[in-house]
């Protein structure tokens, strides 16, 4: 009896959903096991975040990561990914070259990691010019405006951006022109929710909201936020819904505990000879 296949999320059905008032649950992930639960849980789209050089790699911001290191955590996320989406975020400096080697390095996470589309960060003239070349080349595009993490040392922190008229008008144009340019869909980071109503009603594709308020077409957080599975600053725009931190410590100690008192393993936890057997071993 041959197994009930699973629908995979697509591109298409992304628009579905925005036409249908459905909302788009979104997480980042970086290896195999975190991937395959997302996905059992119902995840429609996984983003393989470069935020990965903060939350795995160790690094203080995004701008450290390579290609090779998100192309090497992709691969893992889309085995494990059945059914949702798998998105992989170009990191800094892969696709601010020529545009013959940004689309090269996009088609890799295609070719090689398996991802069925990548996201970058930015609406201007050149970047949509990318995007163009982009869809031409048959890589589908998620866009991404509002606050990007990857201009950190222009922006020298990271903020809530478009909370100024000229600013916020900026930030609508440029989502408009991402889905001229042929995005399927674009973030909105760290914006005044307002603001992305205004972006969400505009556009025919679906806005992914990050800090972006409640009338987007979906969210997205990074799931080590998500589940408490760090210790550092959290934005307001988070909600931590286990504690991940606290519970793994706790775990350990009892574990270390055990293991200095002697208690671990005990009998339930290891391997048996038979008597005969140890007799002929000992010769008693």
């Amino acid at each position: 009896m041959s197994e009930l296949k699973i629908p995979k999320v697509t591109i298409p059905s992304l628009r579905e959903k925005k036409a249908k008032g459905e909302k788009i649950v979104a997480l980042t992930a970086y290896d195999y096991p975190t991937a395959r639960l997302l996905d059992e849980a119902g995840v429609d789209l996984i983003l393989v975040g470069d935020s990965l050089g903060m939350v795995v790699l160790g690094y203080e911001d995004t701008i450290s990561v390579t290609m090779e290191d998100m192309l090497h955590h992709t691969k893992p996320v889309v085995r494990a990914a059945k059914r949702a989406l798998v998105v992989g975020d170009m990191p800094y400096f892969s696709f601010h070259l020529s545009v013959e080697e940004s689309v090269y390095n996009a088609s890799r996470f295609l070719k090689e990691a398996g991802a069925r589309a990548v996201k970058i960060e930015g609406a201007s003239k050149r970047r949509l010019k990318l995007v163009e070349a982009l869809v031409e080349a048959e890589i589908p595009v998620m866009g991404h405006v509002g606050l990007t993490p990857q201009s950190i040392s222009h922006l020298g922190q990271f903020r809530v951006e478009g909370k100024v008229p000229s600013d916020a008008q900026k930030i609508r144009e440029g989502a408009k022109n991402l889905e001229k340019a042929g995005a399927f869909s674009v973030i909105l980071e760290s914006i005044p929710m307002e603001l992305a109503r205004l972006i969400t009603e505009d556009l025919t594709i679906p806005t992914i909201g990050i800090g972006a308020g409640s009338c987007c077409s979906g969210q997205i957080l990074v799931f080590h936020d998500l589940v408490g599975f760090s210790n550092g600053y959290l934005p307001k725009f988070v909600k931590k819904y286990t504690d991940l931190h606290s519970i793994i410590i706790e775990a350990v100690k009892a574990y270390g505990d055990e293991v200095r008192l002697g208690s671990f393993p005990g009998d339930a936890h290891s391997y048996h000879l038979k008597e005969e057997t140890l007799k002929k071993i000992t010769g008693s």
